[in-house]
């Protein structure tokens, strides 16, 4: 019977691609998997933990804050300062750059700690997303420079998925054993897919061109809308299985909804990776020069086919 290669394995076996390497970036990796499993945990039991509910405060991005997101926040926060691999973080919840005076890690980590976290009080699928950079003078660097990005999901299964730049790797948590499996090594988005995934409660905020592709999607006969309100759930089904999810500027969104550096760097690097096209206006998300821990894009990526064809109704 073949064995299944876990994470900590496959990231020490693609760690000997760099000749160069201290071991510093596995630490750092195998400290978000443990983290992880920790937040899984506690979202399995968030009705029976006093975990449900909001904090009645709202964070750094105007957001309401659910308590399981506080949780995941701090545990976060800890968990990769006592890592000694991280120079700075930075999160979603907190209102600047948190430096770590203690260690002199190489590292920077943007993340977001519980991605679609009100959706726990409905049990629907939530993750958090994390991007890697090295340390540099100035810590708000463009997504070009990530060394690392991916995401960990919490729905029916737990799953852990990752790029540091060769490919698109997910592993699912097998219960029985504590461990990452790897599930599906080398993930690459279908050329094209038929859903395509917005919030179309907002489409009279649009733009002409957005309602434009989103009227020709319908009068195909061929297309399903699929949006649950988490990015990160929407993003996984998009990778899995094709299509195109958007999340554009708007009249009540002028600069676009979802962050730079905790949502949109992340998710574009794991799509290029794994064959897809991420755009932002028509340009690459990753070229852009963040000034703000906090700074918002539009954001539109998915399979190659469906992306060109939004890009015709975007220079109409």
């Amino acid at each position: 019977m073949h064995r299944s290669i876990n994470l900590t394995e496959f990231i020490l076996e693609e760690e000997k691609n760099h000749p160069k390497a201290k071991g510093n970036f596995t630490l750092l990796l195998m400290q978000l998997e443990y983290a992880g499993k920790v937040i899984a945990s506690h979202i399995r039991k968030a009705g029976l933990a006093d975990m449900m509910g909001t904090t009645g405060t709202v964070n750094a991005s105007q957001d309401e804050v659910i308590k399981i997101d506080q949780y995941s926040n701090q545990l976060l926060i800890d968990t990769l300062s006592a890592s000694g691999q991280v120079h700075a973080l930075a999160s979603e919840e907190l209102e600047d750059i948190h430096y770590v005076e203690k260690e002199n890690g190489e590292y920077v980590v943007f993340f977001d700690p519980l991605d679609g976290s009100s959706n726990t009080e409905i049990n629907v699928t939530v993750g958090t997303i994390f991007s890697v950079y090295h340390k540099a003078e100035n810590v708000l660097q463009p997504g070009n420079r990530q060394v690392a990005a991916g995401y960990i999901l919490y729905g029916t299964s737990v799953m852990f998925v990752y790029s540091s730049g060769n490919g698109v790797h997910g592993f699912t948590l097998d219960p029985s054993v504590g461990s990452f499996l790897l599930s599906h090594p080398n993930m690459r988005i279908p050329e094209k897919g038929f859903t395509y995934s917005i919030n179309e409660g907002n489409y009279s905020y649009y733009d002409q061109q957005t309602k434009a592709y989103i009227n020709s999607l319908k009068e195909t006969g061929e297309y399903k809308l699929r949006y649950f309100g988490s990015m990160v759930t929407d993003v996984h089904r998009t990778l899995l299985k094709g299509g195109i999810f958007m999340y554009p500027r708007d009249e009540k969104n002028k600069e676009g909804k979802l962050r730079l550096l905790f949502e949109v760097n992340p998710m574009s690097y794991l799509f290029k990776q794994a064959g897809g096209i991420a755009i932002t206006d028509g340009g690459d998300p990753l070229d852009i020069v963040p000034n703000s821990p906090h700074q918002r894009a539009p954001i539109v990526l998915g399979s190659p086919e469906n992306v060109k064809e939004y890009l015709k109704y975007l220079h109409s």
